[in-house]
């Protein structure tokens, strides 16, 4: 009576606490062998990833290696599929290693599921390990194994190899011919995907998606709305996908207008969007969607404080971060939601929640992946914490573009020049390509440190790279040489510059000139500045200064007279530079 009572409640939708109450009965009456049931359930019914969950479930499961075999492959085989749904591809491929070390046998949906996490990866080594496994399990003969190879070979590249797993399948279903597409659509070669598209027998929605988001990502939007209008049944992906190419072709009104008219909204369309609107600069239109939602996961929340932290806004970004930690238990940041919060403190040079993050992520389990190390080494450099800076550079898995141009910026900013330049030879000597930023960074180590002839040598060597210095690198420059007193030199490349220079650019020449007293350049740049800002009272007051320091009392006299005429009034700590 009691077991049926039981079974009853794992029938039941679980959350996390309702589990863990069940489990006890099952512990205390003794009825273990439904504790595969309970997992399974739990597992199946945790939308969003939980790391509470998982912990949870892999607790239980090391009870169950001592149970039988049959039902610890089971359980197994669901928690490995949980990671690989959830796109913890990594952890998918370990967690599976474990299981195979502990002499378990893997079941169908186990090898599927590593199989594509290996896919994910480009894990060639592991993918031949695991198709050896089925192998020599027996498991080859399974439809679902033989299709996760046929994605498996697909997605590293070998399409030889997948399309004979493809001709091995004696029943062949959707999936198997979609997997098939996938793979001719990854290596390149449209002309036998579409062939393949136009011979399946019986096309799904996947099959569809597929066609049509090749078209978007190669940014064919006429073809890409075309299949899109011709399919007989369109699910939440499909929109989805043709909204993500309007968004990454930047035609957000297009964008906007599919997704207003779009029958069912999920997550990803709202995510899609305020990402879009992200990279446009649109901050107040990614806010309006964000109030419209009614239930915000964490994939939402990450949207938009990556959205306030990418466009200048830190403090927003912080203090939805703060409601999103008081919203429920069950939302959780993670590594992506650390590493856009670990930019926000950047941009206020707060190095304190640096600590907070890397004790955070050692309590809960979290993996440091690159993207959240390189953004705390962001801000340990910026904030000149250069020695755990330094520590965790040395520990990432794969130095790129990103976090080297981290650490020069962060030598740029606190004048370390020879560290920055040595850096940047590292990076050259690996054939890691700079970019902009890169040299964001080593031009302003070069600048703080007075070394001219090598700032020049650097901006002249940006075109070897394929690279156009921006009016900020401009502005660096101007910086550079105003400092040596070069101000000529400085007004020259200004006049050379292939677009129109800034305020910013004209006022470190004002600020070069009240340096050196040079009343005839700072004219020049205080007049240039008052033409572009529309509250030009700050370089003003910095031009009635340089008259004051060469005794030309009457010219400043007359610059604040005028100032107080037309109302100005200088903001005080206004910074041009």
């Amino acid at each position: 009576m009691l077991d049926s009572k039981l079974r009853f409640f794992l029938q039941k939708c679980l959350v996390l606490e309702q589990a863990k109450q069940v489990h006890a009965q099952l512990v205390v009456n003794r009825h273990n062998h439904l504790e595969s049931i309970l997992i399974h359930q739990t597992l199946h019914f945790t939308k969003d990833f939980s790391r509470n969950v998982f912990n949870y479930a892999k607790r239980i499961l090391q009870g169950l290696q001592i149970s039988t075999r049959k039902d610890s492959s089971f359980s197994w085989g669901c928690l490995v599929r949980f990671l690989s749904q959830h796109r913890k591809f990594k952890e998918t491929v370990s967690l599976y290693m474990e299981m195979h070390s502990s002499g378990i046998s893997p079941s169908s949906h186990a090898i599927t599921s590593v199989l594509r996490a290996c896919g994910k990866t480009e894990n060639m080594i592991d993918g031949n390990s695991i198709h050896a496994q089925a192998l020599k399990t027996g498991l080859c003969g399974c439809v679902y194994v033989q299709t996760g190879l046929v994605g498996l070979y697909s997605r590293l590249g070998y399409i030889d190899m997948a399309k004979k797993a493809f001709d091995d399948i004696s029943e062949k279903n959707t999936v198997s011919w979609n997997s098939l597409l996938h793979g001719y659509l990854e290596s390149g070669d449209f002309d036998e995907a579409r062939r393949v598209f136009d011979e399946i027998p019986e096309k799904d929605v996947v099959s569809w998606n597929l066609i049509i988001s090749s078209y978007a990502k190669k940014g064919d939007m006429s073809n890409a709305c075309s299949l899109f209008q011709a399919m007989p049944l369109k699910s939440s992906a499909s929109w989805n996908i043709l909204i993500g190419g309007y968004v990454n072709c930047r035609e957000m009104k297009l964008a906007r207008t599919y997704f207003d008219a779009m029958p069912q909204k999920n997550s990803v369309s709202w995510i899609t969007m305020v990402s879009g609107y992200t990279k446009s600069g649109e901050v107040e239109s990614a806010e309006e969607l964000f109030r419209q939602m009614f239930k915000r996961d964490k994939l939402v929340y990450d949207a938009m404080i990556a959205c306030y932290a990418q466009n200048g806004k830190p403090k927003d970004a912080l203090k939805l971060f703060s409601q999103m930690l008081e919203s429920s238990s069950d939302i959780q940041p993670d590594e992506i939601t650390l590493s856009s919060v670990v930019s926000a403190y950047s941009q206020l040079g707060d190095t304190s929640f640096g600590s907070w993050v890397e004790s955070y992520v050692t309590e809960h389990g979290i993996k440091f992946d690159d993207l959240l190390v390189t953004s705390l080494i962001d801000l340990y450099m910026k904030g000149g914490d250069f020695d755990k800076a330094f520590k965790l550079f040395s520990k990432l898995h794969k130095k790129d573009t990103v976090s080297y141009s981290a650490m020069i910026m962060g030598c740029g900013i606190n004048g370390k020049a020879m560290e920055a330049n040595t850096l940047f030879k590292e990076m050259v000597e690996k054939k890691i390509l700079p970019n902009l930023v890169t040299f964001t960074g080593l031009l302003s180590a070069y600048s703080h440190s007075g070394l001219v002839q090598e700032g020049y040598k650097c901006f002249n060597s940006m075109k070897d790279y394929n690279l156009e210095p921006s009016a900020d690198h401009y502005g660096i420059m101007v910086d550079m040489l105003g400092r040596a007193g070069r101000l000529e030199e400085a007004y020259e490349l200004i006049k050379s510059m292939p677009m129109q220079a800034n305020a910013g650019v004209w006022g470190t020449l004002l600020l070069a000139s009240g340096l050196h007293n040079n009343v005839e350049f700072g004219e020049i740049a205080c007049r240039h500045c008052v033409e572009l800002e529309t509250d030009p009272s700050g370089y003003l007051s910095r031009l009635a200064n340089i008259y004051t320091s060469v005794g030309r009392w009457d010219d400043a006299r007359k610059v604040r007279e005028a100032m107080e005429e037309k109302k100005l009034r200088k903001t005080l700590g206004c910074s041009w530079v």
